[in-house]
């Protein structure tokens, strides 16, 4: 998993301004609990990223831990695409949804992305629904 100093590589593979990083920072430290950066590194650089949000679903009577994982913002450098990274970074974010007995972890992912993340262990479900607002 990432920490504090890999903040500044995380803003910039997010395209968030210096003049954003402090604002950043705060986020990221407030979120500490709920969105857990990963980071693939090679010779020291960092070279791709990935957050696992995990949340809480509302009890029920059959279990009262109820949490699930998403999946966001995976981004690898272009110069180092293909190369096995992506991949990585998804092998540890769902060992961490394993180790943390997630109960399940969804990504809501682009239309170029979506082979990536069946090659990667996840399925299309037929359960899984999305309301948009209505546009003005």
């Amino acid at each position: 998993m990432a920490d504090v100093a890999d903040v500044p590589a995380l803003a910039e593979l997010r395209g968030i301004a210096a003049d954003n990083l402090e604002a950043f920072t705060g986020w990221v430290a407030a979120h500490t609990m709920t969105h857990l950066p990963f980071v693939a590194e090679i010779d020291g650089q960092v070279v791709g990223s990935a957050w696992l949000l995990v949340a809480e679903r509302v009890p029920g009577d059959e279990s009262l831990d109820r949490r699930f994982g998403d999946v966001q913002s995976v981004m690898v450098r272009e110069s180092h695409r293909n190369q096995g990274i992506g991949s990585a970074l998804m092998a540890a974010i769902l060992a961490e949804a394993q180790d943390r007995k997630l109960l399940h972890v969804t990504v809501h992912s682009g239309r170029r992305a979506v082979d990536f993340y069946l090659r990667n262990g996840f399925t299309h479900h037929r359960q899984i629904l999305l309301w948009e607002p209505p546009t003005a």
